[in-house]
Formats: C-alpha cells, structure tokens, sequence
C-alpha cells in the first residue's frame, strides 16, 4: 500500500514508535528510525521486514538536530512523505514542585519537537500533493491527571496543533491527525508497574490490574501494535478525508 513512500517515525527504537515503524515497514514504506536505546536491534527489526531504514539520532528538544534529521530523510530515503512524531518524556511531579528543567524539557520534546518536523516536512508534502501527519498524543490531550502538568499541557497542545495544522491542509491532499492512547505497556509503563510493586509489596500482576483499574475500563493495555494498524488506515486512501480527528484508544478511559 505504502511502495515508494517513506515514513520519518520519532522516538521510534522501542514501544509505540518502533510498532508505528514496523507497520508502515510491512506496508512497503522505506523508514527513518530515531531514538536512544537499542539502536541496532530496533534496525535489525524493521530491516527483517525487508524495508529500506536508514537512522538519525537527533535529540528531539533541539531544532537543529531535527533540522539535521529532516535533510538527512530527504537525501537518503526521500520524503517523509508519512510523518509520526511519537517521541515523548514524562515526569510526575505537582505544579509547585514541578522543576523548570523538566518542563521546559517535556514541553521542548512532547510538543515543539512536532511542531519542528511539521513546519519542516509540510512544504514538500504539499508540493507534492499527499502526505500524512500523525501525531501521538495521548489520552492526557484530552482529559488530565493531577501530577502530569506538563505532559498534559504537552498533549493537549498536541491535539490543538494537530488540528490548526489540518485545516491549513485541508485541501492540499495532505491530513493531520492525532492518536490518543491510554494505557500501553512500553518499557515506561513497566517501570511505573514495577515500582508499584515495589513500593506496595505486591505481585507484578496485581500491581498491572490496579494501575489499569485508575483509568482504562477495559482492563486491557492497548498495544503497539493495535495502535499501528490506525496509523497504516491513517494513511490509506480510505482515510483521505479525515482531518484534525483526536483518535482515542484507549479501552474507554476518555468515555467515562
């Protein structure tokens, strides 16, 4: 579905990125990968599929390093004709004791860093005449939770950029659109069950079904890859005239 196009993924060398990766990978799009962690394997993966992927390690809080990532997707892939900025930090902290590095880091990488890679690759795709943004928000761009100021003010402002950005789209062939989920067990999700469990004393299990119990009527985590599939239909030709949607999978978490 995808031959001949490339998708430019951000923060994408584990959970949400790496499966928004993969996907569009199987779909016949080339991929540029970014990220920290386990560089190699996360090559490895979307090269088995066997894609065309090629990697930049810009930090996402700093334009020129994004700028720098964005010439390097055009010269040796093309494109991004399929942009998904996932990239995103978390700290839990109250408004006052929230520290003004942490901030201005969760603000810098959760939501300017969009805005970078958008005024950046919206040109071309315009010119060309079809492009896709998709932006990870979260089920935090459209409700709150106390101690996450930042990542909620980070998400909401997500999904309001999404949405000026499609109406400014809205007739050049190109759409905007923005993912919310809830729950997903990535490495960060662990740790915070893990340390649950630590701190309470209980079971793994038990500490999992008390943090879904808070939030996700469902009791289920959304994966990866159930959140990739919606990117893959984002892109399709069915999905031509959906502009500046605030997508929520999040196992009703936003219904209630």
């Amino acid at each position: 579905m995808l031959q001949g196009k490339t998708a430019l993924v951000t923060g994408s060398t584990s959970g949400i990125g790496l499966g928004m990766a993969l996907a569009l990978a199987k779909q016949g799009a080339k991929v540029m990968l970014n990220g920290f962690g386990d560089v190699d394997g996360a090559i490895a993966q979307v090269r088995a599929t066997g894609a065309e992927v090629a990697y930049h390690g810009a930090d996402m809080s700093k334009p020129a390093e994004i700028e720098a990532m964005m010439r390097e997707c055009s010269a040796k892939l093309g494109g991004p004709d399929i942009l998904v900025n996932n990239a995103g930090i978390q700290h839990v902290a109250t408004v006052e004791d929230f520290p003004v590095e942490r901030w201005d880091a969760i603000i810098a990488i959760n939501l300017s860093s969009a805005f970078h890679t958008m005024r950046l690759a919206l040109p071309a795709m315009k010119q060309r005449g079809w492009g896709r943004v998709i932006n990870i928000a979260s089920a935090h761009g459209l409700v709150a939770s106390a101690g996450k100021s930042a990542y909620v003010a980070a998400k909401h402002g997500i999904v309001g950029l999404t949405k000026a950005s499609a109406l400014e789209c809205a007739t050049s062939g190109v759409t905007v659109n923005a993912i919310c989920p809830g729950w997903v067990l990535t490495p960060l999700v662990q740790k915070q069950i893990d340390a649950r469990a630590a701190a309470a004393g209980i079971p793994v299990a038990e500490a999992e079904r008390a943090l879904l119990g808070e939030k996700q009527p469902s009791l289920r985590f959304t994966t990866p890859e159930q959140l990739a599939e919606l990117a893959v239909f984002l892109c399709s030709a069915a999905a031509g005239n959906v502009l500046g949607v605030a997508w929520a999978m999040d196992g009703g978490w936003t219904a209630q």
